[in-house]
């Protein structure tokens, strides 16, 4: 039998449903989904995205049947609405959409009015009576023609869309502000000179045949699933490479037909900030195109978005539709169980619904919408998890302007002008022009707000590199807006005072010019944009958390975020800590719901204060004497920060590791560092440079540091150990609980570890008899050398615990410098050499595959031993899931990623469990196959 490449849908039924996404592609399911669900839609068919990968692997040829499937569904369609494709009197016109099953917005192409030709537009002014709507459709789809068949696009950064421009030059010839002002006679002149564009620029005539645009079209969207817009967006957002594209083709319904027609993009809750209230845009006489590119600054949905009172929403132009649209909404929102991003049309008074898809939004309203669908009844709390990523968290924690520094901005004449909120937040930085200088500007270290008339889907790779995105023309549903929100970037959109110049590379506000290089400041969640820097103050939950300015009470935002918090703690297994080498950080973990701290870095403490010299006058001392002496005085500083980090703690954990670095990272390396330092310790300057001479090392992150730096002056671990146990001790004389895990970095070789062991159990059995007191403490090792992983069930006879340092096993198992790989990871990962940069999002096969080993073994020899993760990855997500499934216990991350890491947790431990009930679903049913197929063979 043939392959089925072509699925139907219309007229109350379809082919498909919602669940073959990844063979009709997100639009196509869902329109089948919409058209089951008697939801007024236009009926077409999709081709499946098995016709794509067969395209892609067979050198852009289709397969055989799809010829005759595609002739069969054309004609299927023609029946279904009474018109014939290329007839010149009643002709079809149809739109040509892609679809990938992971939403890509504005990524890939799309043509519309597909089917007009010099004939058949005769027949549409015919039909309609209306010659200034044909030429408008005409003229429209000569230009999507062009752009999209036929690649006719600006040739530099600084030019704009060839077609745009000859628009806009008759509009301004007209004195005209908008298309639609524009008569037939002025649109007839516009095909013409389009007709002209392509001949001159593309050296081919434009295409007449219908059939011959339907398979450009289709073609046209197959080869846009591989341009460079959508690779990046593949790259950006991690949607794999092979999935490829449905196409949709389907009959057209006009919003450009007059004063009773029009087009919107709607979401069934705002998707900025959460609320569940219904939100969009629309534009009397327009197509979607228009909506969507951000070429006109749309009117709201409904009189509660409305600012300005002079502007008209589709709720009091057109109430009985806004009505029907309403109904939509809410069966939507409910049947998907999700926001959705709905795009309608209406003729003649007519709604039709275009596409809906779960709605891109900012990392607030996702994190709002979860946990009011649980309060809902929509969502379970599972549900609710799984619908909110670690970054969505990480952004409720992003600054905001400072009320103040705002009021005296306003009040100094700063503020520049007032557009749409379309993404929430605060950013400041320097004005560019185009995305490609967007790119090079942030390479460069420089912190860019890129500034367009409106935002094209190429501008992908420079929004991404972009602190804040600010355009002049475009709505809250414009793909500026769309993209800006999934991204979590600073946005404002339709700021109408804005003159963009690319040319001259400047923006004029007023009398006011802003030149490429200015610093401006944009609000997202007024849609101001000011003139220069702002400062910034922490976001409403650090102000709860941290700060303690803000009542919880007075915060919503705070409770929901515990109450989402709360509902992860009720899933995870995995425990989660913090690295936290003062007590300053410890207050911030606890607030954040940190479990204990998983890493305190002793040598951070040295560098306060006067505390330096004490560690150089110990790393230069002449014998074992002048070392003591110096590291005397560094015990009591020591102990007090210990003290402090008990304190905060209390009966959590706190794991505190050795000294680690190598001794001459302490030195002084400057003539004038030097002289200054001579002269504190009463040492020749030329003796003091060749000590620091004789410590400089070729490769110091494999020389003499970590275990090794106790192992030759024991005295450096004994005066920590000291110092730790002495805090514990009088700690516990205060009524405190405390729990002190020492660990010992970069052990290789169990004898290491002994030997440092000894020191540290000789030291507190003084100190412990000395206070009358006894600290429950254990003895660790970082497993940060790939020897110590492969040796693990030697190491874990000795060790109390086991803690992954995974930024130095990460450098010693791929051979490479994290202190230099930023000269060459970036091309590694643009070039796939590597899929990621090891260093941010843990390698789980090779790094992951030794600490795979390093558990099994240490269990093998030490069943109940604790296992956590110490390293950059414990705060990833991805590396979180991995730490669940190799059976860790704990993952201890920077304070503010404590929040996300809970999520985390609770994610991986939900993942297993579906895996699990899957799993088990499957032998179930092979179990009854089974039983089924032994009782036919007894019979």
């Amino acid at each position: 039998m043939a392959s089925k490449y072509v699925y139907l849908f219309g007229g109350g039924k379809a082919d498909g449903n919602a669940q073959m996404k990844h063979l009709l592609g997100g639009k196509g399911a869902n329109l089948a989904e919409m058209a089951n669900l008697g939801i007024p839609v236009p009926p077409g068919f999709t081709i499946t995205t098995e016709v794509c990968t067969y395209y892609y692997e067979h050198g852009a040829v289709y397969p055989p049947d799809l010829t005759s499937q595609v002739e069969e569904a054309l004609h299927w369609l023609e029946q279904n609405m009474g018109r014939k494709f290329g007839d010149p009197e009643r002709p079809l016109l149809v739109s040509v959409r892609s679809g990938a099953a992971i939403s890509m917005p504005g990524m890939m192409d799309t043509v519309l009015n597909l089917g007009l030709n010099d004939q058949t537009v005769q027949g549409l002014i015919l039909e309609t009576q209306d010659e200034r709507f044909a030429y408008d459709c005409y003229r429209r789809f000569i230009a999507m023609y062009g752009d999209v068949i036929l690649g006719l696009k600006p040739e530099h950064k600084d030019e704009r869309d060839p077609f745009e421009e000859i628009i806009d030059e008759l509009k301004e010839k007209r004195k005209v502000e908008f298309d639609s002002e524009l008569p037939a006679s002025d649109l007839k002149e516009l095909v013409e000179r389009y007709k002209g564009l392509i001949r001159v620029r593309k050296k081919v005539e434009f295409r007449q045949n219908p059939m011959d645009q339907l398979w450009g079209a289709i073609s046209a969207v197959f080869n846009s699933w591989n341009n460079p817009r959508a690779v990046a967006y593949r790259e950006l957002n991690e949607i794999p490479a092979d999935m490829g594209t449905a196409v949709t083709v389907q009959a057209m319904v006009f919003g450009n037909m007059g004063e009773d027609c029009g087009t919107g993009v709607a979401f069934t809750r705002n998707p900025a900030t959460g609320e569940n209230v219904f939100y969009g845009e629309y534009l009397i006489n327009a197509q979607g195109e228009d909506v969507v590119a951000g070429i006109r600054t749309p009117l709201p949905i409904n009189k509660q978005q409305k600012t300005d009172p002079n502007s008209l929403s589709l709720e009091e132009t057109m109430s009985e539709v806004y009505g029907e649209l309403e109904r939509v909404r809410s069966t939507l929102d409910r049947h998907y169980r999700d926001m959705q991003d709905i795009e309608f049309t209406i003729q003649k008074d007519k709604l039709w619904m275009l596409q809906t898809r779960s709605g891109k939004r900012t990392g607030f309203a996702s994190f709002k919408i979860a946990v009011d669908m649980v309060r809902e009844g929509i969502l379970s709390k599972e549900e609710a998890l799984m619908r909110v990523t670690a970054d969505h968290l990480n952004q409720l924690l992003r600054p905001t302007f400072d009320p103040k520094a705002k009021a005296e901005a306003v009040r100094d004449g700063t503020l520049l002008a007032k557009g749409l909120n379309a993404g929430p937040g605060a950013a400041t930085g320097r004005v560019v022009f185009s995305a490609q200088d967007a790119e090079k500007w942030a390479r460069q270290g420089e912190v860019v707000i890129l500034v367009r008339i409106e935002t094209s889907p190429e501008d992908i790779r420079g929004m991404n590199a972009s602190r804040g995105i600010l355009t002049a023309r475009g709505g809250m549903t414009s793909h500026a807006a769309l993209v800006a929100r999934q991204m979590g970037k600073v946005c404002v959109v339709g700021c109408s005072d804005l003159e963009v110049d690319y040319q001259k590379r400047r923006m004029i506000v007023g009398d006011r010019v802003i030149r490429e290089g200015n610093y401006v400041s944009l609000d997202g969640t007024t849609g101001e944009v000011y003139l220069g820097q702002i400062p910034t103050r922490p976001s409403e939950i650090l102000r709860v958390i941290i700060d303690k300015s803000l009542s919880p009470k007075k915060s919503e935002i705070y409770q929901d975020y515990m109450a989402l918090l709360g509902w992860a703690d009720e899933y995870r297994r995995l425990g989660v800590y913090a690295n936290a080498d003062q007590a300053n950080q410890a207050e911030e973990a606890v607030a954040f719901g940190a479990e204990g701290i998983g890493l305190t870095r002793t040598e951070h403490m040295f560098f306060e204060g006067e505390r330096i010299d004490a560690v150089r006058e110990m790393i230069l001392a002449q014998d074992l004497a002048g070392r003591e002496q110096a590291l005397a005085k560094l015990l009591p500083m020591q102990k007090e920060d210990f003290k402090g980090l008990f304190r905060i703690m209390r009966e959590k954990p706190v794991t505190i590791r050795t000294l680690d670095p190598p001794l001459h990272e302490f030195l002084p390396h400057t003539e004038r560092e030097i002289h200054s330092l001579a002269a504190k310790l009463g040492m020749g300057e030329d003796l003091l440079k060749a000590k620091v001479d004789t410590l400089e090392e070729v490769n110091p992150m494999l020389g003499h540091r970590g275990c090794r730096l106790g192992i030759v002056y024991p005295e450096i671990t004994a005066m920590q150990a000291r110092a730790i146990i002495e805090a514990a001790c009088e700690v516990k004389q205060e009524g405190i609980d405390v729990h002190p895990e020492i660990m010992i970095p970069l052990v290789g070789h169990v004898a290491e570890l002994e030997n440092q062991r000894r020191v540290v159990e000789r030291t507190a059995e003084e100190v412990m008899s000395r206070y009358g007191v006894k600290v429950n403490y254990r003895v660790g090792t970082m497993i940060e050398v790939p020897r110590g992983a492969l040796t693990a069930d030697q190491i874990a006879e000795v060790a109390d615990f086991f803690s992954f340092g995974t930024n130095d096993l990460t450098q010693m198992v791929f051979g490479i410098s994290r202190d230099d790989s930023g000269k060459f990871l970036p091309a590694y990962v643009e070039a796939k050499v590597w899929e990621h940069d090891p260093f941010h999002r843990l390698d789980q096969v090779g790094v992951g595959g030794l600490m795979d080993i390093a558990v099994k073994k240490g269990r093998s020899t030490k069943p109940d031993l604790k296992i956590g993760i110490c390293g950059e990855h414990g705060g990833e997500a991805t590396s979180i899931d991995f730490c669940h499934r190799v059976g860790l216990d704990y993952v201890s991350c920077s304070p503010y990623r404590v929040a996300a890491a809970r999520l985390s947790a609770a994610q991986a431990a939900i993942r297993e469990t579906r895996a699990k009930a899957r799993t088990d679903e499957k032998e179930v049913r092979n179990s009854r196959k089974g039983s089924a197929s032994a009782s036919t063979r007894k019979r």
